[in-house]
């Protein structure tokens, strides 16, 4: 078909239109055949809710995809959008620069604990990933310590699509699929143990212990051979699985005893969703780089990138000035558009005390959602900050099929918007959510497990 009959074909069509044709978009993370049975359609979305094309609203319980925590459509990330579309649709971060870019970093660098000073900017939470892999592979080279190779993940981790991210994390799902990525990966084990930890509030008490598997680790790797250790805060992506009291500060520990670099992967858990800016802070930690995404653009740009510790970032400004220190990024690394949707987002957060209200919100969020406890088929109920998960009893020789008929029964039938993972129902919604409207989820949610069990 020539260019000039697609332009013709697509004029005039509305966001609210219904697409006849389903079939060239392949889907990412989608069982494409069952969706374009019984598609899940939205076109518009304002504040906690979106609406589908028939113009039926839909309750965000997901905040899209971890990613609009201060609601969708906030006028001033859009006007921040549409100023910076009219002045600088590009401009290239390499050799170049343009203000948007600095003052985003500084204000995401004052956000961070320590000296966490510096960032590195990029488009998701799979490249953040790979950027701070590949950081951590520079710095021990940089450093004189280039037998530093291996990369620690751990189980039922997740890391984003990247083969760094795949290889360091810890979800079958993503990487049976794709050989043996990265070698020289290994990886602790998963801090879940349902016998000890199930239909807990906030962080497990029991746990911790789970970080001293890096001893054994090192052990049998040698220290001088290991660069990295990455870990998320919080299992999100697998079903929400909180670290576990006082895990975090031992593998700090265990990291410092070693000269292991410690990443917090905060694509998830950054602005907001545990209460604070960064689950660090939560957590009294601070690990030698940060990777985000997500809410730091409220989802309207794409953006992620990495902070990183002031020591780290020094190791590399020496030599020749006009060499460059780091070989690498990305076209679209700090875009213009993404930088302006970034610095309305923080200026919104702190203007509605966004991450107070997470903070305050906590525990009644957490009570609502273990009022679920005993719903028919309920294995385990687990929260912290502005999340949640329930683990159903999967359907005999079907897993999967019971979170799915939930996913479907939800949007269809409930007016929800909720995640999956496997059998798992995973409820994250926009951190503006008020009371009400926590128990308006909780109910709907409750149908969905009676309807489905």
């Amino acid at each position: 078909m020539a260019l000039d009959d697609l332009v013709t074909e697509g004029a005039g069509v509305g966001a609210d239109a219904i697409p006849n044709d389903l079939d060239a978009f392949w889907m990412p993370f989608t069982s494409n055949r069952s969706f374009k049975k019984r598609p899940r359609l939205v076109s518009r979305a304002k504040d906690m809710h979106y609406y589908t094309p028939e113009g039926r609203a839909i309750l965000d319980g997901c905040a899209g995809l971890w990613c609009v925590n201060p609601g969708h459509n906030r006028e001033p990330i859009v006007e921040a959008i549409r100023q910076a579309a009219t002045e600088v649709d590009f401009a290239p971060t390499f050799q170049y620069g343009h203000p948007q870019a600095f003052r985003l970093a500084s204000r995401i660098a004052d956000l961070a604990p320590g000296d966490l000073d510096h960032v590195f900017f990029c488009n998701s939470g799979s490249e953040a990933v790979d950027t701070a892999l590949k950081i951590a592979l520079a710095y021990h080279q940089t450093t004189g310590a280039g037998t530093r190779t291996r990369l620690i993940g751990r189980e039922r981790g997740y890391h984003g699509v990247g083969f760094g991210g795949i290889s360091v994390g810890g979800i079958v799902s993503n990487r049976r699929t794709f050989g043996t990525m990265l070698t020289g990966v290994d990886h602790l084990r998963s801090t879940y143990d349902r016998e000890h930890q199930a239909f807990t509030k906030g962080e497990p008490d029991y746990g911790a212990h789970f970080a001293d598997e890096l001893e054994r680790i090192v052990a049998l790797h040698d220290a001088s051979t290991i660069a990295s250790v990455i870990v998320e805060p919080m299992g999100g992506s697998t079903g929400v699985l909180p670290t576990p009291k006082g895990y975090l500060k031992r593998l700090r520990e265990i990291c410092d005893k070693y000269g292991i670099l410690l990443i917090f992967d905060e694509v998830i858990t950054g602005f907001g969703r545990l209460g604070h800016a960064f689950a660090a802070e939560r957590y009294g930690v601070v690990p030698d780089m940060i990777t985000f995404a997500k809410g730091i653009t409220a989802g309207a740009v794409p953006m992620g990138g990495v902070l990183v510790r002031k020591g780290i970032h020094d190791a590399f400004m020496k030599g020749p000035e006009h060499v460059v220190e780091l070989f690498h990024g990305y076209t679209y690394s700090a875009h213009p558009l993404a930088c302006a949707a970034g610095l309305a987002t923080l200026d919104l957060y702190a203007r509605e005390h966004t991450f107070t209200h997470a903070r305050a919100l906590e525990p009644f969020f957490a009570d609502a959602m273990m009022s679920l406890k005993d719903k028919p088929g309920v294995l385990d109920i687990r929260t912290v900050g502005i999340t949640g998960a329930v683990d159903l009893a999967p359907k005999e020789g079907a897993p999967g099929l019971k979170g799915y008929e939930a996913l479907e029964r939800a949007f269809h039938e409930e007016g929800l918007m909720m995640r999956i993972a496997g059998d798992t129902l995973v409820v994250t919604p926009p951190l503006i959510i008020s009371k009400d409207q926590v128990g308006e989820l909780v109910e709907k949610l409750g149908r969905v497990i009676e309807k489905v069990a």
